[in-house]
């Protein structure tokens, strides 16, 4: 009872927060950066290991000054999440807008449904909230719960404001099955990391073996939808443009694992682009290939 008050409270703090305008947000992000770079320094450790394995090639300056911007950026990125709680359409229009819709809207009058790729990348709960009424066909949201119910059901609700349908990670062969006769453009993370049990797969990506889901693959051909990647970037503080690129239009035709290899391919092409706006702080290699047994 204490813990779901504490939720509630918690949740009541971050919608009031969310009323802020964007410029007293910002200023709470400069100093948040402060607080978890040089403060707290947080998980830097794992930020810097994950960047000297990810960039050899690199000096330890670069990698440092990767490192200082990203945590800049990821201050941004929790004001500008934050913000999305209360944030109307307007708003959301005015921060990030797609630069070729025109290749969404020629699948749809194909007949053909579309699953988007993206990855923790830029501000992917902003453009998933642009998403929500990008279209009227069906849009789906696939999601990894949160441990805590409350705030799980409390980002339900903020994702789902504008009409999307959110599922759970393991509810999502079946919610494909379910919507299977609709056009439907659906979006999934790339980039999640598998439990052990589950690592099934596993290719070089930032240059280490990294194990990786497959069910992109397996519902385009279950489904057999159009593949895009979602290619988000951010033109300055606030406000990004994210272009839709098309991987594969005939899934059923492709051999084992050419679609994951494109979608894991080409998320990091982006990292590669500009390093600082993906999750370094995400313990994304937990196991190798040889810890799995």
């Amino acid at each position: 009872m204490i813990n779901k008050g504490l939720s509630r409270l918690g949740a009541f703090f971050l919608y009031l927060l969310s009323l802020l305008p964007f410029w007293v947000l910002y200023l709470i992000a400069d100093f948040l950066f402060v607080v978890i770079y040089y403060i707290t320094g947080y998980r830097r450790k794992v930020v810097q290991e994950n960047l000297r394995n990810a960039f050899p090639e690199k000096t330890e300056k670069e990698r440092h000054d990767i490192e200082k911007k990203y945590f800049r950026y990821l201050a941004d990125l929790i004001v500008e999440s934050i913000k999305m709680i209360s944030a109307s359409k307007e708003t959301i229009v005015k921060h990030v807008w797609p630069t070729n819709p025109e290749v969404i809207d020629n699948y749809f009058a194909e007949g053909k449904s579309i699953i988007g790729a993206v990855g923790h990348y830029c501000n992917w709960e902003l453009a998933g909230q642009r998403f929500g009424f990008f279209t009227e066909n069906r849009r789906i949201i696939v999601y990894k719960p949160l441990t805590n119910d409350y705030f799980d059901q409390f980002f339900i609700k903020m994702r789902s404001r504008f009409g999307a349908t959110l599922v759970a990670m393991k509810d999502t062969a079946r919610a494909m099955v379910k919507y299977k006769n609709e056009i439907s453009f659906s979006v999934l993370v790339a980039d999640q990391t598998p439990v052990k049990h589950e690592a099934h797969y596993f290719t070089e990506f930032l240059n280490q073996p990294t194990a990786v889901f497959l069910g992109i693959e397996k519902l385009a051909k279950l489904t057999n939808s159009v593949v895009i990647f979602c290619d988000v970037k951010r033109v300055k503080r606030g406000y990004y443009t994210y272009t839709f690129v098309p991987l594969v239009e005939n899934p059923k035709a492709t051999a084992p694992n050419e679609i994951t290899e494109a979608h894991v391919k080409y998320l990091e092409s982006m990292i590669k682009r500009e390093p600082e706006y993906w999750l370094w702080s995400h313990r994304r290699w937990k196991f190798k290939p040889e810890d799995i047994v």
